[in-house]
């Protein structure tokens, strides 16, 4: 199955690069390019792509409030695609919202070509969060900045079960399924089952929301 892909970033060299080595796979179909968040958020609704390669900082609308507006969209517009945050800073106060949004995950533009591609691939198969310990190093740092109002959050953990939590503080620290499983002597596919019920109990979007969600519900805090 090939993954639809469209690229949103100002500079057109970027854009142009990526979209050269994206469409050198086979599995991989680059259907757009944008220069703005605006223009991104029409192309999306336009060619409904699975993955969006979202710049940070762009002009006329930035990737937080065109991811805002993609993830969030009006009535009547059914199309969610996952978003994939593009960022020259590996500490950036709106990557960090934008996974708030429901972004699912981020990648430095200076990373390997390799790495954009199994991005790509990762955010499309719905296992967000590349890179876990710096994504949760981001989140923590944000969370040490800016502590949010708990009350909510905490009282929606009350839905999950006793091995539920544990599962959800382990994916907060980075850990992957199968970490997770030796850790908690599980079969990888009982704790997927686990992840899968969490994020429908919690209504969240994916692992990106998980680890937002368990800093701001006090569950783990940053340091620990």
């Amino acid at each position: 199955m090939t993954t639809r892909v469209i690229i949103v970033d100002d500079q057109a060299m970027v854009r142009a690069g990526f979209a050269a080595l994206l469409n050198a796979q086979g599995d991989i179909d680059v259907v757009g390019e944008a220069s703005d968040g605006a223009e991104g958020v029409e192309l999306s609704r336009r060619t409904r792509p699975d993955v969006v390669l979202m710049d940070v900082r762009m002009p006329v609308m930035d990737g937080l409030e065109a991811t805002r507006r993609l993830l969030a969209p009006p009535p009547g517009v059914t199309h969610r695609p996952r978003v994939l945050m593009l960022t020259t800073f590996d500490v950036d106060d709106y990557v960090y919202e934008a996974l708030r949004a429901g972004a699912s995950g981020f990648l430095l533009k200076d990373a390997q070509p390799g790495d954009l591609v199994a991005a790509v691939r990762i955010v499309a198969q719905g296992d967000a969060l590349l890179a876990p310990s710096v994504t949760r190093r981001l989140i923590a740092e944000f969370a040490r900045q800016r502590p949010v109002a708990r009350g909510t959050s905490a009282q929606r953990l009350k839905e999950l079960t006793e091995r539920e939590t544990e599962v959800l503080t382990l994916v907060a620290r980075g850990q992957s399924n199968q970490e997770i499983a030796q850790t908690l002597v599980l079969a990888e596919q009982t704790v997927k089952t686990h992840v899968s019920r969490i994020l429908t109990k919690l209504d969240l979007r994916d692992r990106a929301q998980a680890v937002v969600f368990a800093y701001e519900s006090g569950l783990v805090t940053p340091g620990e």
